[in-house]
């Protein structure tokens, strides 16, 4: 699993069919760290399969654990946020959720 910020919305009317319904968001992936959520500058675009929205620290999963993400099966799928996180703690610490950049 990944931890990713949804940065935004994609929009794309153009698609396969077992794409229609589907909410894409953008995310970058970030990583955790004593002083906080750091930015990796790594962007992908990822179907949505809890609600998520923009601003939020979501959990990714990515290959064949996406398309073993209960409705992916017939999706063209490699990455599928799959849940939103509430707290993270690292190394002891409760870390904030926005991303800190140095």
């Amino acid at each position: 699993m990944l931890l990713t910020l949804v940065k935004g919305h994609v929009v794309s009317t153009a698609k396969v069919g077992s794409l229609s319904g589907k909410k894409l968001l953008l995310v970058e992936i970030v990583v955790a760290g004593l002083d906080g959520l750091k930015s990796t500058g790594r962007n992908m675009v990822c179907i949505d399969a809890v609600g998520a929205g923009e601003g939020e620290l979501v959990l990714t999963v990515m290959g064949s654990s996406a398309r073993l993400t209960p409705g992916m099966g017939d999706v063209p799928a490699d990455a599928v946020i799959v849940g939103i996180v509430d707290t993270l703690q690292f190394s002891g610490h409760i870390l904030p959720l926005k991303e800190q950049t140095v």
